[in-house]
């Protein structure tokens, strides 16, 4: 049997990151709507069984993460999800939470629930081929936030959902993501990102959760998207490293970012920046986990259409590849041709 930390090393192998594609129904009825298409079930399916089927997926991609409806899916010719991905060298993955809801008695703050019943839908992702599982924290950046309470809501969950997860033999994606909204500057979100990752390795160890055998999913260190000052990719990615230095332990094998409401290249380039930095010098590898920035080309090029597959699948293996070659540092903005 694999173990746990062998699958969080697989999960951040060089050159390859993972595919969130755990948007729920009405996050990808949104990203239909964009495209005219009616999110049903089976518009659904059609979707990500393009990306699934992508030739030599598993060149670039390491993991994908799945939502509830579509680990129970198949291929038209009957091939269930998990087991196309299998083959592909993509590890399953399962989103877990329910979502990130009000926190009572905190304006303005959420606290993300699912605990209710995991055990025993972990027990059945297992089942189904799921080999980890995510769960998404919010934090707000604002007047007096984020506030103890907010952050302290979301570490106990986050290390009570990866406890389940190692208890079942899942690794478990802990993803405390300070949103890009307002107008707070750099220095804002480093501190508002620093003091989230303490209180969450806190609760981790409180839990006694095998910070080998799991993953952290964050954001990079950016100015709001309403800031006056945007900064530039060396800015942001010497303040992230920063960041993650004082606060990430040397335990845990990799750092995947999430895209965050980054334009599909800066997702690229700043992790481009990262590893040229970093390179040879940190102690966990700097990975993607990017959901919008890796499909966002390819849904484009769909539009709902078979007669588009090609075109679609195309664009995504370019976007992953590109990615890929951020994660050595290899990156340049020339080779962004087309996804021929």
């Amino acid at each position: 049997m694999i173990s746990m930390q062998e699958t969080a090393r697989a999960l951040v192998a060089p050159s390859r990151g993972i595919l969130a594609a755990d948007e729920s129904t009405g996050t990808i009825a949104k990203r239909f709507d964009s495209i005219g298409v009616e999110s049903t079930e089976e518009a659904r399916r059609r979707y990500r069984q393009l990306l699934f089927t992508t030739p030599e997926l598993g060149e670039h991609i390491s993991g994908a993460i799945l939502f509830d409806e579509t680990i129970r899916q198949s291929t038209d010719d009957g091939r269930r999800f998990v087991d196309v991905l299998d083959t592909a060298g993509v590890v399953p993955g399962i989103k877990v939470d329910t979502g990130a809801k009000p926190l009572a008695l905190f304006a303005g703050e959420t606290v993300t629930e699912g605990l209710d019943g995991l055990r025993e839908r972990l027990a059945e992702y297992v089942e189904l081929g799921a080999r980890f599982a995510k769960w998404r924290a919010t934090i707000t950046i604002g007047e007096a936030l984020p506030t103890d309470g907010a952050i302290e809501a979301n570490a106990h969950a986050m290390a009570r959902y990866a406890a389940l997860c190692q208890e079942a033999g899942v690794v478990p994606i802990v993803e405390p993501e300070v949103l890009m909204d307002g107008d707070h500057d750099l220095a804002a979100c480093e501190a508002a990102t620093g003091r989230t990752l303490v209180g969450l390795y806190a609760a981790l160890a409180t839990a006694r959760v095998d910070l080998p055998g799991s993953l952290l999913k964050v954001n990079m260190v950016v100015p709001g998207k309403a800031s006056a000052t945007q900064d530039d990719d060396v800015s942001i990615a010497e303040a992230t490293i920063r960041c993650l230095t004082e606060h990430v332990p040397t335990e845990v094998p990799g750092v995947v970012f999430l895209s965050g409401g980054m334009s599909d290249e800066h997702a690229t380039s700043r992790l481009n920046e990262m590893n040229r930095i970093g390179a040879g010098s940190l102690p966990w590898e700097l990975s993607f986990s990017y959901g919008r920035a890796l499909q966002a080309p390819s849904l484009a090029a769909w539009g709902g259409d078979e007669a588009n597959v090609a075109a679609a699948q195309a664009a995504l293996a370019h976007r992953a590849r590109m990615n890929g070659l951020a994660r050595t540092g290899a990156y340049r903005s020339d080779l962004e041709t087309s996804a021929a």
